[in-house]
């Protein structure tokens, strides 16, 4: 029986069938004719064939939050954390990337089919209210109208943001930014991601804006989406670009974004460097470079495969896109200090060498000597910027934080240790 419908504006790209307990993916027939028509994602280019359920399942399960956000979700919406399908169809219209989740039958029966809008947010005490909500109602899921997700296992909110006020996405109308808390579990997570974007953002590296803010008592973290457009008149509203994380280009689960799982080997640097060197080109594979050693100096330990993405919509050509959810990992003792993939076999950020670099690169195809020129010139960067981008951070409108006095020395110490390393390998 068919499940349900992947759809672009108003066009249906492709549908999910069910046959027993497995699925199958289609593209229909009018979307490989469409001038502009692009691929769902790089494991299932267009084509007239069906994908089988090892291919788009994983495909599906990126879609969703992680770990006691879609717990949660699953208990608000009555719906098992298992039935992706039937969790898509709840929270699946306003997604990562430029595709709504439709039930196919309402989509031909047009039933239940209602105009997407927003919903304003009031008043910063309604939106403490609604980020305090948020452990037991992820993304505001089984409210009237609002069907939204995202991957990840951290509190988050999609919103549209128009002349400094907040509203929710209501009947798969696209949101323009994402709301990132504060929470106990990462004190001062909001201050230290910002510093992070900004400082990457000075440097050079590609990432979307980033600010702070306050809701009644809570600080939050608003991050500007890199897969949305604003209108380009004003009969127009804001419009998707298609994207997938590196799991959902590689044809792997969340499971995998980690290289060292417990559940078998998961998505290394060699595969995210073979697929962007095959499949995306250009100057993509010095950028993802340069994320990588950016990653390392500032100590992001969860630097996993779901944390970079390519963007397959737009210009045509799949491009690597900006960088997000850049934080410095070691201001937290109760946080691991090995790196969600290793360099040159080492996991332990202090401890990557210049024979590490040197390694990594030989596995990924790139020359040695230009990857430790590259960390020298970030390193370096990172020195002339931190400061700079801390006082950025603080003139937010959050205002100041005593974390950021801790991330600074703690990614200063880091760029200490990597260039040591780095002389040490030289001599």
């Amino acid at each position: 029986m068919t499940d349900i419908a992947l759809v672009y504006k108003d066009n249906i790209v492709g549908w999910v069938c069910r046959s027993g307990e497995s699925f199958t993916f289609s593209y229909r027939p009018e979307w490989l004719t469409c001038k502009n028509a692009f691929p769902i994602s790089l494991s299932m280019p267009l084509s007239t064939d069906a994908y089988p359920h090892m291919i788009i399942m994983p495909w599906l399960m990126n879609l969703l939050p992680e770990g006691d956000p879609l717990a949660a979700a699953s208990r608000a919406l009555g719906v098992a954390s298992d039935d992706v399908m039937g969790l898509l169809e709840e929270i699946g219209q306003e997604t990562a990337g430029a595709l709504s989740i439709e039930p196919l039958a309402r989509l031909f029966e047009k039933t239940d089919l209602k105009k997407s809008c927003y919903r304003k947010i009031k008043s910063d005490n309604e939106l403490e209210r609604i980020i305090n909500d948020l452990p037991r109602k992820p993304f505001l899921a089984g409210e009237e109208g609002v069907s939204m997700s995202l991957a990840g296992a951290q509190e988050k909110l999609p919103l549209m943001v128009q002349d400094g006020a907040f509203f929710i996405p209501v009947h798969g109308a696209p949101s323009t930014h994402i709301l990132k808390p504060d929470t106990e579990q990462l004190g001062g997570g909001v201050y230290n991601e910002a510093l992070c974007m900004t400082l990457a953002r000075q440097i050079g590296l590609p990432v979307p804006p980033v600010t702070t803010g306050r809701g009644g008592r809570r600080s939050w973290c608003l991050v500007e989406r890199y897969d949305r457009t604003p209108p380009s008149s004003d009969d127009k509203g804001w419009e998707r670009l298609h994207q997938e994380d590196f799991c959902q280009a590689l044809g792997r689960p969340p499971s995998s974004k980690y290289e060292k799982n417990g559940k078998g080997n998961g998505v290394s640097l060699a595969d995210m460097f073979r697929i962007t060197q095959d499949k995306v080109k250009g100057r993509a594979t010095l950028d993802l470079l340069n994320g990588v050693i950016f990653n390392v100096l500032i100590t992001n330990v969860d630097s996993h495969a779901k944390n970079y993405s390519i963007l397959l919509s737009g210009t045509g050509v799949p491009r690597l896109a900006p960088f997000y959810d850049l934080m410095a990992g070691d201001v937290w003792p109760h946080i691991t200090q090995n790196m969600a993939q290793s360099i040159g076999g080492e996991r332990r950020g202090r401890q990557i060498t210049a024979k590490h670099w040197q390694r990594m690169a030989q596995e990924v195809g790139l020359n040695p000597r230009m990857v430790l020129q590259q960390v020298a010139r970030i390193a370096g960067a990172i020195e002339v910027h931190l400061e700079s981008a801390a006082d950025a951070v603080r003139a937010m409108p959050a205002g100041n934080d005593e974390i950021l006095k801790r991330c600074v020395s703690t990614i200063q110490e880091r760029v200490r240790v990597v260039l040591v390393n780095l002389e040490r390998g030289a001599k």
